[in-house]
């Protein structure tokens, strides 16, 4: 089978997707816990720099991305998370099922909307994503409850963005960055 360099960035997100299920696979917090989980984390940021430095975005490669970004999450919410239970206060737990609920109906309001699934590469939830992305090495380092409090505040702040872009955009558009593109066209 012969890749071409167009091939490139979707491979790139399948090994995230490896990498996010072999997190199953070793003990958390761990040094190899960390290699891997930051190797997920670099192929995140990079097969988006590659798919647009070689011009192979495209559409099944942003669905991809998605769904890595999904396996992870879910890899974090499964086998993570209940490792930091007892280190993060209960009231986040609560906010982050508010999240995650948010998230859900986003996802849903999407579905029935536009009739296919359709996660936005927003600003917010890159922004999002990183400060998600970061928490396993904030924690070790900073003081959790704040740690947490602004990990909720920014989580549901763009959470809240993308149902709003969802809710007010005619159709899809997958390249809608901020909801400031949004207000802005309907202005004009």
């Amino acid at each position: 089978m012969h890749l071409s360099k167009k091939d490139i960035p979707n491979c790139i997100t399948s090994v995230r997707i490896a990498g996010a299920v072999a997190l199953f696979f070793v003990e958390p917090f761990s040094l190899l816990f960390y290699v891997i989980y930051t190797a997920c984390g670099v192929t995140d940021v990079f097969d988006g720099y590659a798919a647009r430095k070689l011009e192979a975005v495209s559409e099944f490669g942003s669905l991809l991305d998605s769904i890595a970004d999904l396996v992870f999450y879910a890899v974090m919410l499964i086998y993570v998370i209940p490792h930091l239970w007892k280190r993060v206060p209960k009231e986040i737990w609560l906010v982050v099922g508010v999240i995650i609920a948010l998230r859900v109906i986003s996802y849903l309001t999407a579905w029935v909307k536009y009739h296919r699934f359709a996660s936005l590469h927003t600003y917010g939830n890159k922004i999002t994503g990183a400060f998600v992305f970061s928490l396993p090495y904030l924690i070790l380092i900073l003081d959790n409850t704040r740690v947490c409090v602004a990990g909720c505040v920014i989580g549901i702040l763009f959470t809240l963005e993308e149902l709003w872009i969802h809710l007010k955009s005619e159709s899809y558009n997958p390249k809608m960055k901020t909801i400031l593109y949004l207000l802005r066209d309907s202005k004009k």
